[in-house]
């Protein structure tokens, strides 16, 4: 697709001059020795690389590329999420069936667009079938901790997560075959929001926004990463069946949407004293670490593109 070409063509570049000037300094400034801060920008770009290239085999591969990969994430994440939040052996069959069986089951039905079940496997059937599953094992210590724990991991590990692979199967008109621009706008923009607020936080930022939560946050970066990242989505039009203003306001959506998913995931990682979800991305922390943002901005992206476009 010669969209999704060029788009690659354009990251490529901007990685490479992004490593160019990583490497530029830590021989220039660092001396060729060890910095925390340049050593981990370097290491941030180098997870970039493996990103970029992960994405551009799965699109290669088509649509059971796309959701083989959604869902492998899927796995991973919902892993790092039980992996530090509070759960008992009552819960494990329950989880069991979270991971072997709920994960399969919605990405299985993503693939052939029943929309009419996908929609609802987990939000309904899941959420109050897994709580009837740990009930029945008979432990009730912290059970409704314990149960939510469950319910909040498959909400946003693998429901809201599905969303992103699930664009592919809208009926757009006029936008045949070309479903995939949509995931590609949708990750490239939200995205450079997380980048651009952590730009403008570090070069302007004042005003903590919830200096508990997530100190590194400011009313600053987070005005000036949504509004450059909503004129990205503005100049990424081409690559979407919308007008460029329609491209802003959804990027507008999607990249507030982002920040609060961000936001909320840094709460939790809060109330359980940690920094990263994981050490599995260089530079950048867990697979949750990265996907923050997706998890809330791919649902509302998702119908709103279904809604208005389809």
């Amino acid at each position: 697709m010669t969209e999704l070409l060029r788009l690659l063509v354009v990251a490529v570049a901007v990685l490479g001059v992004a490593t160019l000037i990583g490497r530029v300094l830590h021989w220039r400034i660092a001396r060729g020795q060890a910095h925390a801060v340049i050593d981990n920008l370097n290491a941030r770009i180098d997870a970039w690389w493996v990103m970029v290239l992960l994405l551009a085999a799965a699109f290669a591969l088509g649509t059971a590329g796309v959701i083989g990969l959604f869902a492998l994430l899927s796995v991973l994440a919902l892993r790092e999420f039980v992996s530090i939040t509070y759960t008992r052996r009552g819960d494990h069959f329950a989880l069991a069936l979270g991971f072997f069986i709920a994960i399969p089951a919605q990405f299985a039905l993503v693939a052939i667009g029943w929309y009419g079940l996908y929609s609802i496997l987990i939000p309904v059937y899941a959420f109050l079938l897994l709580p009837i599953v740990s009930a029945l094992r008979g432990d009730p210590t912290r059970f409704l901790r314990r149960v939510a724990v469950t319910q909040w991991g498959l909400m946003l590990c693998v429901y809201g997560l599905s969303h992103v692979p699930a664009l592919i199967t809208l009926e757009i008109p006029g936008f045949d075959g070309k479903q995939a621009l949509l995931i590609a706008f949708l990750i490239v923009v939200v995205q450079a929001s997380d980048v651009l607020q952590y730009i403008w936080g570090k070069l302007f930022g004042r005003h903590p926004l919830a200096p508990t939560v997530s100190p590194s946050k400011t009313i600053e970066g987070l005005v000036g990463g949504v509004a450059s990242a909503t004129l990205l989505g503005a100049a990424l039009w081409w690559l979407t069946p919308f007008t460029p203003w329609e491209a802003a306001g959804m990027a507008l959506v999607i990249n507030a949407m982002g920040f609060a998913g961000g936001l909320v995931m840094s709460a939790i990682k809060r109330d359980h004293g940690i920094k990263d979800w994981g050490h599995l991305i260089p530079g950048h922390g867990g697979v949750l670490d990265r996907l923050d943002s997706l998890l809330f901005a791919a649902p509302v992206f998702f119908h709103l593109v279904r809604y208005f476009h389809t």
